[in-house]
């Protein structure tokens, strides 16, 4: 009883600053307030990892959304999933020769080669979830790594599982050894279910662009091998639990039933449909997806203006099927704080 009390102190401690149900996020703006005004006639590209990921798509639409308002064009080149295609996707984008560049879910060193190539022409980078560094100057000449604190994502999805399975759940944690950050979230995964008393029964390595043919007969593999143990799975992005319902409800298992599945990011459509229906997945750690396309906007326009990167990071939110009832029919944490008009009147828009 005292390490369940425990565990819920730890879990209530994070709900700081806009971390909490998205119901609640309708706080001020706690990003920028000023910087230069807009930079005319800019194209941009958009270097999406693969668009089937969720989170990358939610990005993808608020940076052409706020491109919209600010008065630039964008182009968007989907690497879909393969390193090749990414590679391919930069090889385009220099051939445009754009404004500036965002590269969208994947790791930077995977491309160090192509990312040397862009800062040598002076074409300035912002990314999302490029590396471990948030924030200004991240490695290999990008100016901004736009993403939530990847770590107190990680211990939140983990603290989740921790006050669920009364402080002794059986987790398989699904990361992708491909990326570093990846591998750091599943870290601080296993390392918060471990100190709290949980036992991690597997630590999954499969690639997030394969999910779609490994996770069925992956599931299957694992509740033969772990049955009842099995408790909770946590994985590093909504998408692995896209393609695991289909083997769980082949196994007679129903959708709120053990094992419950928590992400630690990104907070996808597809997953907000599952909480709210009970369908294979009970939480997710989300990110302001829409609002980080704005911030990277912003960043960009602070980038080509001379200017230094404003340095914001943004807050997730622990997403439920309680908390989703009370959003309504909404399926994204978009905050209704102002942080479209908040950007639109550092433009002069």
């Amino acid at each position: 009883m005292q390490k369940r009390s425990f565990i819920k102190a730890l879990l209530a401690s994070t709900m700081i600053a806009g971390f909490a149900l998205p119901s609640s996020a309708q706080t001020a703006f706690d990003g920028p307030t000023s910087g230069p005004k807009a930079a005319e006639g800019k194209t941009i590209v958009v270097l999406a990892a693969d668009l089937k990921n969720g989170g990358i798509l939610g990005v993808t639409t608020g940076v052409e959304e706020a491109a919209a308002k600010i008065g630039w064009t964008v182009r968007v080149l989907d690497g879909a999933g393969s390193v090749q295609g990414r590679t391919a996707a930069f090889g385009q984008a220099m051939a445009l020769q754009p404004s500036g560049i965002v590269i969208n879910g994947f790791d930077a060193v995977e491309q160090q080669a192509a990312i040397e190539g862009v800062a040598a022409a002076g074409i300035p980078m912002v990314s999302w979830h490029s590396g471990p560094k948030i924030g200004c100057d991240a490695p290999g000449g990008i100016f901004a790594n736009v993403s939530t604190d990847a770590m107190t994502v990680s211990e939140v999805a983990a603290k989740w599982a921790l006050e669920d399975g009364a402080g002794k759940p059986g987790v398989i944690i699904f990361t992708d050894s491909t990326y570093q950050i990846a591998i750091d979230k599943a870290n601080r995964i296993k390392e918060t279910v471990e100190a709290g008393g949980g036992t991690v029964l597997e630590y999954v390595d499969t690639p997030i662009a394969e999910t779609s043919t490994r996770m069925g007969p992956l599931t299957t593999s694992l509740l033969q091998k772990y049955g009842a143990s099995w408790t909770h799975s946590l994985a590093i992005n909504d998408l692995y639990f896209d393609f695991m319902g289909p083997a769980l409800a082949a196994a007679g298992i129903d959708g709120k039933a053990n094992p419950k599945a928590g992400s630690a990011g990104d907070g996808s459509e597809a997953a907000f449909q599952r909480i709210r229906s009970g369908q294979y997945q009970a939480i997710t750690v989300a990110e302001p997806l829409n609002l980080q396309g704005w911030q990277l906007v912003d960043e960009l326009n602070r980038a080509v203006s001379g200017e230094a990167c404003s340095g914001y990071v943004t807050a997730p939110a622990l997403v439920t099927e309680e908390g989703l009832a009370a959003m309504g029919g909404s399926n994204s944490f978009d905050p209704q704080n102002g942080y479209r008009e908040a950007y639109a009147a550092i433009w002069g828009k």
